[in-house]
């Protein structure tokens, strides 16, 4: 064998381990709970998890599913919640106009040991679009923005606007990345729904109705988030929570509309 037919070989090989090791994770169901409401996104903590639903948050218990509380913000104008996350005792929820224009968007909160709404922080007609999911690393927010296609664009604007977004801790913009160009066909004609960062340094994102995760990291230069890998999982797009409690394993929550569950799952 040549050198130049070795390198090539090699060069093969090396691919072939490469792609071994991508596609060697995987996305087990544990287990699945029925639930009436589950339409939009899942929240989680160490002994419960949050079901959201447009107007209606319901607090259920991580052993056996059942409904401990529900709030409901019908009456205060809220009609679209789209995700949450909970840290340190405080829901903080996704909130949007969708699918009106111009886009708006809030940050709702809540007390998660008595379910009350306890504060909010506006981002009016958000310059991103139209927030999605909310998660905090490092000391940042790190929040989803979504544009989407057809009669849903915002001023021109498409899915490939949708970007993430990295603020302070008091709400002050960072830095952004944008999705490369196969997530957003895989998004189109919705958006990013979900995002949660898992204790892996990875960002784990949902579309909206695709039974996939799409697995992210930031780049080492440029606005591109680099795509890792796509996992066949049984989340049917929309808001995703992982389980931070969980400290030697990768628990990830989420829900298939079509079917009313809430499933919980093991990325390894």
């Amino acid at each position: 064998m040549t050198f130049k037919n070795f390198k090539s070989y090699s060069l093969v090989l090396f691919g072939f381990f490469l792609n071994t090791e991508v596609f060697s994770q995987a996305v087990t169901k544990i287990k699945t709970f029925e639930v009436a409401e589950a339409k939009q996104a899942v929240a989680v903590d160490g002994g419960f998890f949050y079901v959201i639903n447009n107007s209606t948050i319901g607090k259920f218990t991580k052993a056996d599913g059942k409904l401990v509380t529900t709030w409901d913000g019908t009456s205060e104008g809220i009609k679209h919640l789209n995700s949450g996350v909970v840290i340190k005792g405080k829901l903080y929820c996704a909130n949007s106009n969708y699918p009106e224009i111009p886009m708006a968007s809030s940050v709702e909160i809540f007390d998660v040991n008595t379910m009350k709404h306890i504060g909010n922080h506006s981002f009016g007609i958000a310059e991103h679009g139209s927030l999605t999911w909310i998660d905090q690393k490092d000391g940042f927010w790190w929040i989803g923005f979504a544009h989407y296609s057809g009669k849903e664009a915002s001023e021109g604007r498409d899915v490939r606007w949708t970007s993430l977004v990295k603020f302070d801790l008091e709400w002050r913009q960072t830095e952004s990345w944008i999705f490369p160009k196969n997530i957003v066909e895989l998004f189109t004609p919705k958006s990013n729904s979900g995002g949660a960062w898992g204790n892996d340094g990875l960002l784990y994102c949902t579309g909206h109705d695709r039974p996939e995760l799409y697995v992210m990291k930031l780049p080492k230069s440029g606005f591109t988030l680099e795509h890792i890998r796509t996992m066949p999982a049984e989340i049917y797009g929309q808001g995703i929570a992982i389980d931070h409690s969980v400290k030697n394993k990768l628990m990830i929550y989420g829900l298939n509309r079509a079917t009313n569950t809430i499933t919980l799952s093991e990325i390894k």
